[in-house]
């Protein structure tokens, strides 16, 4: 069985790949965390898992984290994930994203696991503000960051190639757009709708949703595809190379909010709330994966609708 280290295994992408590879019976996954009260996302994968406490910012607790591991596969995929919070904390995102890596890529070389393969989990998010034009965006559209997160996850993704480039670690990048299900933080648009649709029909806050830009377009997969894709992609994606991973279809934030209405009993009202702009917010992300779905012939299989109503049940369910 592949020895497998999943970084930030106890957040919204982490748990479901977890999840994914154990029920392949292929794997001994091993995973990440820094909080106690995150490992509950888990579920019951937690007993099947070996979880292991580690800050990856501390270069001791990553060297014993890989002297202990061993690992055959690394998904990096732990960093402080939202651009929105990266305008007001943009050191602290920076700095938090571009050591975690820095640490892992370096005490990979000095334990000498050379044979891992390692997964960088970019985002679609360092196309920032490209033009019309330009969309959908492939992995040569001009890179345009337009958040400090985009700028640490350009920093990530080019931190892999200069790795792989410099001492020729085992780097596979991808560039996921915009995914949705549920255990996603309501700190993100869709689980934020989600939440507040669940707390109003349990009648625990008043009837109405502040929203902020919902004529921006997002290009929205569910986790459980892209978590498939990442595996197709530590395993057969060249070293080096970036691949973007999205449905190639884009919605209105006003159109997943009205779909998510209409699975609601309860009549809400709509409130726009100027603090909900962000400074640059980019008018559409779309993706083109032909790259990847060439290689890989991977394609996204949950409906949109689907992926919908399991986060709204999730939330349902917890508020």
């Amino acid at each position: 069985m592949k020895r497998v280290l999943i970084t930030g295994v106890t957040g919204f992408a982490g748990s479901h790949l977890a999840e994914f590879l154990i029920s392949k019976n292929e794997y001994d996954v091993s995973g990440t965390y820094l909080y106690q009260d995150s490992i509950a996302i888990l579920g019951e994968t937690k007993d099947k898992i070996r979880l292991v406490k580690s800050d990856l910012t501390k270069e001791d607790e990553v060297n014993d984290l890989l002297k202990s591991v061993k690992p055959d596969y690394i998904f990096h995929l732990a960093a402080l994930a939202s651009p929105a919070a990266s305008f007001k904390n943009p050191l602290e995102t920076i700095e938090n994203n571009i050591a975690a890596q820095i640490n892992l890529f370096s005490k990979v070389l000095s334990n000498k696991l050379l044979d891992a393969r390692i997964l960088v989990i970019s985002s679609a998010e360092v196309y920032g503000l490209v033009s019309k034009k330009s969309l959908p965006m492939d992995e040569d559209t001009e890179l345009m960051p337009s958040s400090p997160y985009a700028v640490s996850k350009l920093s990530q993704d080019f931190l892999g190639l200069q790795y792989y480039l410099s001492y020729n670690l085992k780097v596979v990048r991808v560039r996921p757009f915009n995914h949705i299900g549920p255990r996603q933080s309501s700190n993100f648009v869709v689980a934020d709708f989600a939440r507040k649709i669940a707390e109003i029909e349990k009648k625990i806050v008043k009837p109405v949703i502040h929203v902020g830009n919902l004529t921006a377009k997002r290009d929205f997969t569910d986790v459980r595809d892209v978590v498939r894709a990442y595996v197709l992609a530590i395993e057969k994606g060249k070293l080096g190379e970036a691949y973007n991973i999205g449905s190639e279809k884009s919605y209105k934030i006003s159109d997943i909010l009205d779909k998510l209405l209409g699975m609601s009993s309860v009549k809400i009202e709509i409130s726009t709330d100027k603090e909900k702009f962000r400074p640059v917010d980019i008018p559409e992300l779309l993706c083109d994966a032909s790259k990847f779905k060439k290689l890989t012939n991977w394609k996204p299989k949950i409906p949109i609708e689907v992926t919908l109503k399991d986060t709204l049940d999730y939330w349902r369910k917890i508020v």
